[in-house]
């Protein structure tokens, strides 16, 4: 997917960039690139791959899910920045926080935030696990989003703690997504969430499958969890 392909196909899903913007995805592919060589930040590295499986598919997020109506964004485990950061650029107005577990991570998702221009962006060196326990960020957040980072069971754990009551936990998901949500269900529920809607789709150009998960906070989330590093990956609630 080229820059061209990428303007034209946000652009029919009604998201129209500027020419700041477009300047900002560049830049972004450059600085992921450059800093790439210094810590594996990607296994992706050319260009057209870049803006189809990390830009577009992260914004991708943004056809099935309302961002204009909200403001605080929690990415958990965003790696070099998705799908939260190219989400920030197409809709600036976004209070984005990311919490990571490693600080070389951090230290990238600063420099780019700083070159970009982003505003009202936080990153946070931490485990989810300990991040959800934090009163100043438990059940603050309009929306949580993840991409990709573990399997729905656990990745329910490390989420939607973070999850305001009434707001929402996005996953972006792969292939076998109802199959995990079927083995996730018991956590989803025991968590205080309530699967909302699946959104399948294609990514374009590779024809592989894409699955967005809108899962709802209706309950608060019991002060048990999630529980300490590491265990929701060993002993997953199913």
């Amino acid at each position: 997917m080229n820059v061209i392909e990428f303007q034209n196909m946000l652009e029919e899903k009604g998201i129209s960039l500027s020419s700041q913007q477009l300047d900002q995805f560049e830049r972004y592919y450059e600085l992921l690139v450059e800093w790439n060589e210094k810590m594996n930040l990607t296994a992706i590295t050319d260009k057209e791959e870049v803006y189809l499986k990390h830009f577009y598919d992260s914004v991708s997020a943004a056809f099935y899910v309302d961002f204009s109506n909200v403001s605080h964004i929690c990415d958990v485990g965003a790696g070099a920045g998705f799908p939260s950061i190219p989400i920030k650029i197409c809709f600036p107005h976004l209070h984005i926080t990311i919490v990571d577990s490693l600080n070389k991570r951090i230290s990238f998702l600063n420099h780019l935030s700083n070159e970009l221009g982003l505003d009202n962006m936080n990153f946070y060196h931490d485990r989810a696990e300990s991040f959800g326990k934090n009163k100043d960020h438990r059940e603050k957040y309009d929306m949580v989003t993840a991409r990709a980072v573990a399997r729905m069971s656990v990745l329910s754990e490390l989420c939607l703690p973070l999850v305001k009551k009434g707001g929402h936990f996005v996953a972006m998901k792969a292939s076998n997504v109802k199959e995990e949500l079927s083995v996730g269900k018991k956590a989803i529920t025991l968590l205080g969430g309530q699967t909302e809607k699946i959104y399948s789709f294609v990514l374009p150009e590779e024809e592989s499958e894409r699955n967005i998960v809108k899962i709802k906070k209706v309950k608060e989330t019991p002060n048990k969890y999630p529980r300490k590093p590491g265990t929701p990956n060993k002993l997953p609630l199913e």
